[in-house]
Formats: structure tokens, C-alpha cells, sequence
């Protein structure tokens, strides 16, 4: 019916920390849901896009930005937005 698909591919395995950021509820399409912001430290990953996302365990996070922290390109900042319906 002319639809698409998305599918994603392991580009690599980091370590990583993780902190909550900030969470909201919001309606959409008639249901409740929970948005939240985490931060996520990694070491410096040359290459790393915003279109790519993150995943830690069973979670997945889409990246909203990168911040190469002191621009000394040693550690990586990673804004990101995880839904939970």
C-alpha cells in the first residue's frame, strides 16, 4: 500500500552513563503519554548523528543533540528523548 519501514543497524557498543533529565505527560492520538530527557556521557565517538539513536538494555532514546563537552573531543554529551507509552 506504498507504506514505509524504517530499520535500524548496530553501528557499535559503548559504555555509557545515563541521568534523567526532565519528564512530562502528554495526550497524543487520544492516549496519555510519558516523555522523558535523559543525559547520556560517552567517550568521544567520531561520526556519531542526530538521526541515530541510542539503546540501553530494553530502552531506546532518540538523540535531540550532541555536545562535544569542552571541545576537546575526550567525552561526548547526549541530550536525548526516551517515549514511554
Amino acid at each position: 500500500m506504498g507504506g514505509e519501514q524504517t530499520s535500524w543497524n548496530t553501528e557499535d557498543t559503548v559504555r555509557a552513563a545515563i541521568w534523567p533529565a526532565s519528564a512530562a505527560e502528554q495526550l497524543k492520538a487520544g492516549a496519555q503519554t510519558m516523555t522523558a530527557t535523559h543525559r547520556i556521557q560517552i567517550r568521544y565517538y567520531d561520526g556519531l548523528a542526530p538521526s541515530w539513536r541510542v539503546k540501553f538494555g530494553t530502552r531506546y532514546f532518540s538523540i535531540v543533540s550532541i555536545i562535544d563537552k569542552d571541545e576537546k573531543h575526550v567525552q561526548m554529551d547526549l541530550i536525548c528523548r526516551e517515549v514511554v507509552a
